[in-house]
């Protein structure tokens, strides 16, 4: 923790000249911004894996066909099918997990009042009239037409932006890649409700945004702005 609030210190230092009292803030959205460059070949690999593994439906829609009654042996074939066309089932999953860590570190970097025993410093850095560590409750108590409130309410128009944007690629890319459906025409079971709520994901950074700290809020959506503008280049 001390190390890695020493790095978010040293980042605000360099950022002072331009971003003034925002220069913490500006340190996290820049800091955002390098792990998802890191992360960026495996969110590339992701999209690669997304489109093998789109392109293997209708071979998986024939095997629930063949083994629908034997769920061990569809399991087995289905494996075999990623391992023979050399797909990963999980490669989507890894991007984001490996940005879980460095969500969690801001979270408790700016919900701690000492770190290493010494007061928490970081604590008092702002967004222009919000401070980092306080939360959209926080924000509240001044009111929503306070200069606090007006920073939350400027990042829900900004992650409602991001949402709805989303959204509308979530839907074309379904409508471009339609859902395998097994041999008789039937919609492969479970997927329809996947189908249904997974446009509307993007929609809980609202809620995630709402109940965090304001820096890990600053890095959530960031992140998503990232994915959002991320997701539109590697699957077009």
């Amino acid at each position: 923790m001390s190390v890695f609030a020493n790095l978010v210190e040293h980042l605000a230092d360099l950022l002072q000249p331009l971003f003034g009292a925002s220069a913490a803030a500006a340190a996290i959205v820049l800091f955002t911004a390098l792990v998802r460059l890191l992360v960026h070949p495996l969110s590339r690999a992701a999209a690669r894996g997304q489109k093998a593994r789109t392109a293997l439906q209708p071979k998986i829609a024939e095997l629930r066909k063949k083994h629908g009654k034997n769920p061990e042996k569809l399991q087995k074939a289905v494996l075999e099918l990623h391992a023979e066309e050399k797909v990963s089932p999980l490669a989507g999953c890894l991007p984001g997990m490996l940005q879980i860590p460095a969500f969690f570190l801001l979270y408790h970097l700016f919900s701690s009042d000492t770190i290493g025993g010494e007061p928490n410093g970081l604590l008092g850095h702002r967004l222009l009239a919000a401070p980092l560590g306080e939360r959209w409750a926080d924000a509240l108590q001044g009111g929503v037409l306070s200069g606090a409130g007006l920073v939350y309410a400027g990042l829900f128009v900004v992650v409602a932006c991001v949402a709805a944007f989303s959204y509308r690629l979530s839907k074309r890319m379904m409508a471009a890649n339609p859902v395998a459906r097994a041999g008789g025409g039937e919609q492969l079971p479970g997927l329809g409700a996947v189908t249904k709520v997974m446009p509307f994901m993007s929609f809980f950074t609202l809620v995630t945004v709402a109940v965090v700290p304001l820096a890990a809020a600053l890095y959530v959506v960031t992140s998503t702005t990232w994915s959002a503008v991320e997701r539109a280049a590697l699957y077009r």
